[in-house]
């Protein structure tokens, strides 16, 4: 848990530089492509426990 939060912490103190230098995002800047990506990882997660990956 302490993980999770840490690199929420960072992704937050990142996306808050790269709007400050007005710089491009460097992850999807809508909902739809992050869930997209937190999507994968949860089929990842899946296919790994249903012994898929080994």
């Amino acid at each position: 848990m302490k993980d999770v939060l840490l690199s929420t912490i960072t992704g937050f103190t990142v996306g808050l530089l790269f709007a400050k230098l007005r710089l491009p995002v460097p992850a999807p800047s809508a909902l739809p492509g992050v869930m997209g990506i937190v999507g994968i990882f949860l089929g990842y997660v899946l296919a790994q426990r249903l012994g898929w990956g080994r």
